[in-house]
């Protein structure tokens, strides 16, 4: 029998989780800024993908195996397990001597990011009735609203090197960042939790764990960084990117056939089937998944656009969307409120919804003449809609199901917002290749290229003939830096030939960099357009939702009470 908790102990739990969480959503972006230093550091270009998809793959497994674990083992355990694998695994990370060690501590991270990400939406299933867990849902969005935000800032400033207390920081401090939050969160979680265990004797289904990983695993591999992970393998064996994915998905085929076979038979399945035939679920994870590509289409491909259009620094681009993290606060705050007051919830997914695929929409208006102001407003918008749907989605979710069935629920929801950002992260950097390539012999065809061929530094960036060396070489440090070069390269020369050849080498870059820009729009208009339908579909769905009206909390509400 669970014990009554105090509302100062709920808030010390929820904080520790909420901290949980934040350090997990904040290593989703804080990393991409240092991976130019890493990969500078150790060497290794080749293995830079492997630095992020490490991390995706083994967080994406975990997240609903954990979610089933919690479920039969409680929530405190997987909670104090996953936040000190994550706290562990940065330790590691920090202090890593080559590429291949850093790739492996990064992976260990991801197995505590992934258990965290199950179980921080889940718990507080566990501790509020359901009229009450609007507010909470909507604080942890905000939690992902503001690390979207401070993680570019944050990893910026300590890769660049900042000073503290004496010590100058870089890349590693983007690891040992996490150290003191996490050994915090974890006291808290464990002296403060209570073990929100259900009475089910544990059977552990470690075949379907075993399916489930390689089938996410492989899903990962197929449609993230795939030609670059595996170009090594395509060259020996004589196959093409599209032969090599047909070859992945055929067998993800075969292994979700034998996880359903597997599945059926077990008495507590990782996954259950039966969740399936829950009309709501299917609804949920659908709109989760289409939700999460969206997601990733507006916030990392407008972090590009302040850089490639406005010319802004990497800590730049990231300030820079600050109106989107403001809407997205107010909302999950906001919305969260109401929840709580009238019990509805239906109703605040359509609108975020709504707004959020208006604004992706209004995104296609943007080019290389528009003001920040309209890019502002629109990502204000963006923001009031996300921060309306990512919350509410889990409350919705947790609304169908048994107080112990919560955290597979919950989990699978989490699991496919995931997925559908993995995917449609690859699905739009295709998109963006695609455009690019078809106006790459424009952009080559230009006095900036020929003058940069002429110089045996410039090639060290990469081969001219690629669309995203192109984009590279429009990037505010990578200009100043060329720049730089050509004027070192110039040094024997007279001081009034240097002036022209610099003016020159400057107005040949200027026409170079209007070209990319305008190839570089038209093609983030497609990444908008089909972010923009992937909402309109969602928001068409989810109006098929069956609501219920969730319950208020009695006096002798206990955690773990049924839904």
């Amino acid at each position: 029998m669970h014990h009554q908790l105090s509302l100062r102990s709920k808030l010390i739990i929820m904080c520790s989780v909420m901290a949980s969480l934040f350090l997990v959503a904040l290593d989703q972006t804080i990393v991409s800024t240092a991976l130019s230093k890493i990969v500078e550091q150790f060497n290794a270009f080749d293995s830079l993908s492997w630095i992020v998809t490490a991390y995706l793959i083994t967080t994406t497994i975990t997240v609903p195996i954990a979610g089933k674990m919690s479920d039969l083992f409680g929530r405190k355990i997987m909670l104090l397990i996953g936040v000190a694998i994550f706290t562990a695994g940065s330790l590691l990370s920090g202090t890593s001597g080559t590429m291949n060690a850093l790739i492996f501590h990064r992976a260990i991270q991801g197995i505590g990011g992934g258990i965290i990400t199950a179980n921080a939406f889940t718990i507080v299933g566990d501790l509020f009735a359901a009229r009450e867990r609007g507010k909470w849902q909507g604080l942890i969005g905000a939690v992902f609203g503001v690390s979207s935000v401070v993680g570019p800032l944050l990893g910026g400033w300590l890769t660049d090197g900042a000073k503290i207390m004496g010590v100058t920081t870089d890349w590693h401090w983007i690891f040992y960042i996490n150290i003191p939050i996490g050994i915090v969160a974890f006291l808290l979680v464990l002296i403060f939790c209570p073990a929100l265990r259900h009475d089910k004797k544990p059977k552990v289904d470690c075949i379907g764990a075993v399916l489930i990983a390689a089938i996410l695993g492989l899903l990962v591999l197929a449609v993230d960084n795939t030609d670059t992970i595996f170009s090594g393998l395509m060259k020996q064996v004589g196959l093409n990117l599209v032969a090599l994915r047909a070859i992945m998905f055929g067998l993800i085929a075969v292994l979700i056939a034998a996880f359903a076979f597997v599945e059926n038979k077990v008495k507590e399945p990782i996954l259950p089937l039966s969740l399936f035939k829950n009309r709501d679920f299917v609804i949920i994870i659908i709109v989760a998944a289409l939700f999460g590509g969206a997601f990733m289409g507006s916030v990392l491909y407008l972090v590009q656009f302040n850089q490639q259009v406005f010319g802004a620094t990497a800590t730049g681009s990231g300030l820079m969307l600050l109106p989107m993290m403001a809407g997205d606060m107010i909302s999950s705050i906001g919305v969260g409120q109401l929840i709580t007051k009238t019990g509805k919830y239906k109703r605040f997914i359509i609108l975020g919804l709504s707004l959020t695929t208006i604004g992706l929409f209004s995104l296609m208006t943007l080019n290389q003449n528009s003001p920040y102001m309209q890019e502002a407003i629109i990502m204000l918008i963006v923001g009031f809609g996300m921060g309306s749907v990512l919350p509410v989605l889990s409350l919705a979710m947790q609304s169908e199901f048994r107080i112990d069935e919560l955290g597979v629920a919950t989990s699978s929801s989490q699991l496919f917002r995931s997925l559908g950002s993995t995917i449609g992260t690859a699905l739009f950097g295709a998109v963006l290749t695609a455009g690019m390539v078809s106006n790459v012999s424009v952009i080559k065809n230009t006095d900036y290229i020929r003058s940069l061929e002429k110089i045996p530094q410039a090639k060290q960036i990469g081969d001219f003939n690629d669309s995203n060396t192109l984009l590279n070489l429009n990037m505010p440090d990578v200009k100043e830096e060329i720049t730089q070069k050509f004027s070192d390269s110039t040094n024997k020369l007279p001081e009034n030939y240097k002036k022209i050849a610099k003016d020159k080498f400057i107005t040949s870059q200027n026409k170079f960099s209007i070209k990319v820009k305008s190839a570089f729009v038209s093609s983030l208009r497609r990444i908008f357009l089909t972010a923009g339908f992937m909402a309109l579909f969602a928001t068409i769905i989810i109006i098929g939702l069956r609501e219920k009206t969730l319950r208020k909390a009695s006096e002798t509400y206990t955690p773990g009470e049924e839904n």
